[in-house]
This record gives structure tokens, C-alpha cells and sequence, in this order.
């Protein structure tokens, strides 16, 4: 079977091997769909090398079938269509004792820290595994993975029908929070500075507004009625977004950082203070959150149509990342893993 592994250096390479068969508890999968985030990019660009052990096989959304199950395995069966929630846990430490497996202080994140799903067959542990319906296309079904962050996410903010929700970058993630609150009963404004994605956001029927035109206060001050916000997120990385975030927020908002903010930035903790700001982290997801991401899938609540932009085969992952990189007319990136076979 063919992989692409991430070689370091910002380069990646084919190669064949045999397919592991499943061992006891295990479940071998005919993976279809793979998507491309971020987070494979910044390991491209080598800011994860510390992590991952290269040559590595990274991909962490995807979709496939059972192709074979191991000694033990109960309810899986060939042909069974499934996704992976890539995370496991050690169960000894503070967190997972406290229920929060999700946020172990010792989490292996699969496809990061363990190998991943960018190759044609890939063995993992039947606990990882969450069914997707028959109905629900495959190409969808590499999406619960992200759609789950956002549910998650969602979830920590305590959205509730009626509030108004402010999303600050207009990326995959930060759509798909917005398509999440939506379907929670919010009213959603996306602030994002590139044009194509705010197009994406205004055809999903949602406001979106430039932070470079200067009128976003203003705005948000008419919708508000001079109030500010109930929950902000910031998906958007940057000292700004976390600022624009901060300032919308009305008395006792919630403030969620979704956005992974590697190095220490200044937060207006006058502004928390005066305005008895709630602050929140939220991070990867637990189980029904990928169980309710898979259901808004199949229920056509996320708009998967508009927000896949490209399908690129296995042996074209390096134009893959090129063309997610190029931040031009491309939001996301599946690799079909069976293409040609």
C-alpha cells in the first residue's frame, strides 16, 4: 500500500508498504478521505519536529471502511464506515482521573505524536474508532474531525438560542464554529481580513466583516445596540483578533481562545476586570462531541460542499499543501487515498 510521509526539510515522499494486519483490539481500515489542516502544516514547516518522529505519516481528519478487525474486536465488521477520533489518553494522570481524558497532561495525538492516517491502510485501536451512517458521504465524513473541534468549542463557550456571537477568523475552524452556533439558535458576525473567506462566510449565509475597514466597532456596536457581545471567539492566531475578540465583549461575555497562541501575548486584563470578562480555553474535543459533529454531517446542517475546495490523490500530497498554503480561492483540502487503485 502507498503513504506519503512528512521527510522534514518542508518535503514529503511516496512510499510502498505492506499493510500491518490488525493485532488483538485493533482494526485495520481502507482509509478514503484525509484532510490537510493547520496543524499538518505547521508540522510541514518543521515547528512540530520536536513531536513527530521522521519520517512520520501525519493526517489526523479522516474517513474509511473496516477492511479487517482483530482478535477481540466486537461490533466492527468489513465494510463498516467509520472515522477516528485521534486522541489517546494514559488514564493515571490529574486530568484523566478528574474525567478530562481529552486534555491528558500526557496525550498522544494521533497522526502527530503516533502515525497517522495519510496512507491507503491504516491499523489503529477499535477505541478510536466513531461510525459514520450509510448516507453520509465519505468525502463528508473526513470532516467530523474538525466539525468536533468546533463542537467543542461551541460547547466550552456555552452558546445558548438567541445570543450574539462574535468569531474572529473566517478559516475552516472558525466557519465551521460559526456554522455550530448557528445551529445552536446564535446570531453570528465573522470578522475575517481575506476576502475569499468572507465570501465563503456571507454564501453560508452568515454577516462577515473586514477588520481592516475600521468600522467593525461600530458595527458590532449597532448590532449590539451598544452592548457587546456574548461570547467572542478567537480563531485567528494573532495579537489583533485576540484584541478585537477582547473589546467586542459586553459585561460578564465569555471570550473563548480557540486559536493556538504559541508564544505569550498581552491580553487587556483591564478590560476583563472592568467588564468581569469570562475567559475560556477550549481544546480538541471529547467523544460526543464527535459523535454530535458526525450528526450535523448527516443531517446537512455543515455546509461540506462549500467549504471542500479541492480533492488531490495520494501521490499529489506536496501540490495538496501548495495549493492550502497559497491562501487563494482554496478553504479545504481532502487527499483521496484510494484514488486510481
Amino acid at each position: 500500500m502507498l503513504a506519503a510521509l512528512y521527510a522534514g526539510d518542508q518535503t514529503f515522499r511516496l512510499e510502498q508498504h505492506p499493510a500491518r494486519l490488525p493485532g488483538p483490539g485493533e482494526v485495520r481500515l481502507d482509509v478514503a478521505y484525509v484532510g490537510i489542516c493547520g496543524t499538518d502544516l505547521h508540522i510541514k514547516h518543521g515547528a512540530m519536529d520536536r513531536r513527530v518522529t521522521i519520517p512520520a505519516v501525519i493526517g489526523h481528519e479522516m474517513s474509511g471502511t473496516v477492511a479487517a478487525v482483530g482478535e477481540g474486536v466486537r461490533g466492527w465488521s468489513p465494510g463498516d464506515r467509520v472515522t477516528v477520533m485521534p486522541l489517546e489518553w494514559c488514564g493515571r494522570c490529574p486530568a484523566c482521573v478528574a474525567g478530562h481524558q481529552h486534555v491528558c497532561h500526557d496525550l498522544v495525538f494521533v497522526g502527530i505524536d503516533s502515525a497517522g492516517a495519510m496512507q491507503q491502510s491504516w491499523t489503529v485501536p477499535e477505541r478510536l474508532l466513531v461510525g459514520l451512517p450509510p448516507g453520509l458521504g465519505l468525502d463528508a465524513g473526513a470532516l467530523a474531525e474538525p466539525v468536533a473541534v468546533a463542537v467543542h468549542d461551541v460547547r466550552r463557550g456555552g452558546v445558548v438560542p438567541g445570543e450574539r456571537v462574535l468569531v474572529v477568523g473566517g478559516g475552516p475552524i472558525g466557519l465551521l464554529i460559526a456554522c455550530v452556533a448557528v445551529a445552536a439558535g446564535a446570531d453570528v458576525v465573522v470578522c475575517e481580513p481575506n476576502p475569499y473567506r468572507r465570501s465563503i462566510a456571507v454564501r453560508l449565509g452568515l454577516r462577515a466583516v473586514d477588520p481592516a475597514d475600521g468600522e467593525v466597532p461600530a458595527t458590532l456596536d449597532t448590532w449590539t445596540g451598544g452592548a457587546g457581545v456574548d461570547a467572542a471567539f478567537e480563531v485567528s492566531g494573532s495579537v489583533a483578533g485576540l484584541d478585537t475578540a477582547t473589546s467586542a465583549l459586553r459585561v460578564r461575555g465569555r471570550l473563548i481562545v480557540v486559536a493556538i497562541h504559541s508564544q505569550p501575548v498581552p491580553v487587556d486584563l483591564f478590560r476583563v476586570f472592568w467588564r468581569e470578562l469570562v475567559l475560556v480555553g477550549a481544546r480538541v474535543y471529547e467523544r460526543p462531541d464527535f459523535e454530535k459533529a458526525v450528526k450535523l454531517l448527516d443531517e446537512g446542517v455543515i455546509p461540506v460542499a462549500e467549504l471542500i475546495s479541492a480533492v488531490e490523490p495520494l501521490d499529489r500530497v506536496p501540490a495538496a499543501f501548495e495549493a492550502l498554503e497559497s491562501g487563494t480561492g482554496v478553504m479545504k483540502v481532502l487527499i483521496d487515498c484510494q484514488a486510481g487503485q
